[in-house]
């Protein structure tokens, strides 16, 4: 019994050993147990007719004597079956007459001619042992290694001789690593070889190679005195310096020679030969060596006796086993040169153990686990025995599932496994799990992770009974036991005492589900609860019985509260900001006036627009100011404040009017530039940073005198061009405390059109500023009208879509030369 589905095996848990973990895993899931027992009964059955016509015995002596048999050979009634069968075979002889009418020649129906050729397929399956029919591998893709890996050794667990050994390897390499032949050579006493087994060669040749001395350039010998594996795959190479076989040996061009461990040193060599003129790739080296690896315990079936345990320990054990249900076995380490155990020898078994071959109870002593229960091999599972052997700690698995056969009906029940060290060697036992405690334990979970406990009163015998969790849920010492359902308001508080009071009566009198929360007082303070109850009426329609659940719902009533809570607290800083925004309207409007229809100034026609942002809270600090001076030239200023709100609004207040004031009073545009900078550095009351625009126009002449703090140049259109004035230097107010602010001058024409504007004309999301500029020039060439609303279809076009930023924009035009 091993864990279904068995996971990927660890990377040295096993010594050599990791590959069959991944392949023989997956053979339990793959042995149907139906299926099983269904070829197990054809095979019995054919048995018994084999015997009842040789015999003429009755079908139910039949039975008795292939049992008795099978008992008396230590094997199982199937082994006993397949050598019945087996032994009404033809023997070779005739197999070999079938061959020659074929075509075929050479001694035997399984050897090719004494050219080397290679045999016909039905030719090669015949072997001297029966086997189990339908136990070749059949073909696998490569991603199908390990399923093909795992159903060879299914193969080869019916294998008995060497030679049956070498034709199964062949009908499983074949198709997965284009083996064409399959040789098995056992190191002698004296240092030389002996052919065992072989397939896919010819007689004549397997004769010459029967017996090889210790010499040099002899590729499996040098396997095996390496114990590493010997790859040819350079035929030119490999002839000087090996002795190859065959006639000729271009017949085979890469080989491999495999060391297999039958004890302490490598005792076989596994040769596989192909005619594919390439080398052994990666995954097929792996899969090659997990090969060599799963023959190792076959071979050493064929040549050692079982091994018998210690009798003064493994008789004891056995002796109590032999009482004992369930399955356990004990287990002793074999260990390598090294000191790693690589693998444990079954010394006691209780009668219901049970191995992949179906052999059970003291069928199993002295078999190795990994015959047994191969799948064991690498899994968690074997780390946990080797943990339990080093520690002492017993070993507890996690469960799994088993299909286990009741009454010919596959039931799917759960196990678990247990190590506890004994000694030098392990006790294991496999638990079964009963599935009402399976049930039991998943309430207990249920309950435990809903919070909720169940409970049950019977209004007739006064019985009152909760779960585990009902305690907990309502912060009772089990100990003293449930409450009656009439005291089941005495535990909530006052305030809730009369809901659940009416609730618990209308279920005792009419029946009345009910479904009330409520509160309690504990130590770790209230809870807040809610009971679910319904009523079991006898055939009078009287209550009866009253069962429900109490369920924990202070977390959810936390959370509740607390969204409740934030609510409140978004909707009060929601009507801050709004009010705040109301005021900062109010003080805008205030401060910036905006002319209901274009102003003439200093000769120029001036068309005023404002546009705020589109958000309900935020209310910018752009501004303008367009007014004519004391010596009838005229200012212009548009600035923009970084920020919203009041304090933006105050700023912009602060440097509009100062700017003002200092043009007004004689002051250089650059000079007022430079104090209004001071201005916003020194004021602890000023919002940051702004930008701004400064422009003087004297009306004689028609010179424009600018210049800048960090802000996007005029646009000036003359002539059907759009051009942007070259920018003189000048940082943004506030940045700098050692900013330096340039002038600039140009002449204005006659039907001149200039811009000055704030940024949030030109900026759009994901857009650069030199985009904007660009689309803004494209905007005024295509609305080049002087008619009324010419500045609103302008920013009709260029507003398109979410506004984040406030827009001001002074549109100047010099009249048009009438003479």
């Amino acid at each position: 019994m091993t864990s279904e589905p068995a996971p990927p095996p660890q990377t040295g848990g096993v010594p050599d050993l990791a590959a069959l973990a991944r392949i023989v895993a997956r053979q339990r899931a793959e042995m149907d147990r139906l299926q099983d027992l269904a070829a197990t009964s054809a095979v019995v059955e054919r048995a018994k007719g084999a015997l009842m016509a040789l015999t003429g015995c009755s079908p139910d002596h039949a039975h008795e004597e292939l049992v008795h048999r099978a008992k008396a050979g230590s094997r199982t009634l199937i082994e006993e079956c397949w050598l019945t069968l087996g032994a009404l075979m033809p023997p070779l002889e005739d197999f070999d007459d079938a061959a020659r009418s074929a075509g075929h020649t050479g001694p035997r129906a399984v050897a090719a001619a004494d050219d080397g050729k290679d045999p016909a397929p039905a030719a090669r399956a015949v072997t001297a042992v029966p086997v189990r029919t339908g136990a070749a591998l059949p073909a696998a893709g490569p991603d199908d290694r390990s399923e093909a890996l795992g159903r060879l050794g299914k193969a080869l667990v019916r294998v008995g001789t060497p030679q049956e050994l070498a034709v199964r390897l062949l009908e499983g390499l074949g198709p997965e690593v284009g083996a064409d032949a399959v040789l098995l050579f056992r190191r002698l006493p004296e240092g030389g070889l002996e052919l065992i087994g072989h397939a896919g060669v010819g007689d004549t040749l397997a004769a010459q190679w029967h017996r090889v001395p210790p010499l040099d350039g002899v590729a499996p010998l040098h396997a095996l005195q390496n114990r590493e594996p010997c790859w040819l795959e350079d035929l030119a190479a490999d002839r000087s310096r090996y002795l190859l076989m065959g006639d000729p040996p271009e017949r085979w061009r890469s080989r491999a020679w495999l060391p297999v461990s039958t004890g302490q040193t490598a005792d076989v060599a596994l040769g596989v030969l192909r005619g594919r003129d390439e080398p052994f790739a990666p995954r097929t080296r792996e899969f090659l060596l997990a090969v060599a690896r799963l023959c190792a315990g076959r071979l050493r079936a064929f040549d050692s006796p079982r091994e018998d345990a210690t009798p003064s320990v493994a008789d004891a054990v056995q002796a109590v086993f032999d009482v004992l249900p369930g399955a356990a076995v004990l287990l002793t380490p074999l260990r390598s040169p090294s000191g790693d155990v690589e693998d444990y020898r079954i010394d006691a078994a209780t009668p219901d153990s049970i191995d992949v071959l179906e052999r059970t109870g003291r069928e199993l002593i002295g078999l190795r686990i990994l015959e047994c229960y191969p799948s064991v091999a690498g899994e968690p599972l074997w780390q946990g025995y080797l943990s339990a052997l080093t520690t002492g700690e017993p070993y507890e698995g996690e469960p799994f599932a088993y299909q286990e056969m009741t009454a010919e009906v596959p039931q799917t029940v759960t196990y678990s496994v247990r190590a506890a060290r004994l000694g030098d060697g392990l006790v294991v036992s496999w638990i079964r799990h009963d599935p009402s405690e399976r049930q039991e334990q998943r309430l207990a979970d249920v309950q435990r992770l809903g919070k909720l406990g169940w409970a049950n009163w019977n209004l007739v015998t006064y019985e009152a009974l909760w779960s585990v969790q009902a305690y907990s849920v309502l912060g009772r010492d089990p100990a003293r036991g449930p409450v009656a359902l009439e005291h089941l308001p005495d535990l909530v508080l006052p305030e809730d005492a009369a809901a659940v009071s009416r609730a618990v009566t209308g279920i005792v009198r009419d029946g009345r589900p009910f479904d009330v929360p409520f509160r309690i007082r504990t130590a770790s303070g209230v809870r807040h609860l809610r009971a679910v109850a319904e009523a079991v009426a006898d055939q009078d329609g009287t209550p009866v019985e009253v069962h429900g659940f109490v369920q924990d719902l202070t977390a959810q009533r936390s959370a509740e509260l607390a969204l409740v809570e934030s609510e409140r607290a978004v909707l009060m800083q929601r009507g801050i900001l709004q009010a705040e925004r109301a005021m900062a309207v109010r003080l805008q409007h205030a401060l910036l006036p905006l002319p209901s229809k274009p102003v003439q100034l200093a000769g120029l026609r001036v068309d005023v627009a404002y546009v705020p942002a589109q958000s309900e809270i935020h209310v910018g600090g752009d501004w303008f100011s367009a007014i004519e001076l004391p010596d009838r030239n005229a200012l212009f200023v548009v600035g923009d404040v970084a920020g919203h709100g009041i304090g933006a609004v105050a700023t912009m207040a602060q440097l509009r009017f100062t700017a003002k004031g200092m043009v007004s009073t004689g002051s250089s545009l650059t000079g007022a530039l430079a104090r209004l900078n001071m201005l916003l550095l020194h004021s602890r009351d000023s919002h940051g940073t702004a930008t701004m625009v400064l422009a003087r126009y004297e009306p004689e002449g028609r010179r424009l005198a600018w210049a800048q703090a960090g802000h996007p140049p005029p646009l000036l259109l003359r002539g059907g061009e759009a051009r942007f004035l070259d920018r003189p230097d000048g940082m943004l107010l506030g940045a700098s405390a050692s900013p330096a602010y340039h002038a600039a001058e140009c002449r204005l024409e006659p039907g001149d059109r200039l811009l000055l504007y704030t940024d949030g004309l030109v900026e759009r999301p994901g857009e650069g500023i030199d985009a904007g500029l660009a689309r803004l020039a494209a905007a005024v060439l295509a609305q080049d009208t002087d008619g009324p609303g010419a500045l609103e279809s302008l920013l009709t076009s260029m507003l398109e879509g979410e506004r984040r930023d406030d827009v001001c924009v002074l549109d100047i035009r010099v009249p048009p030369d009438t003479t």
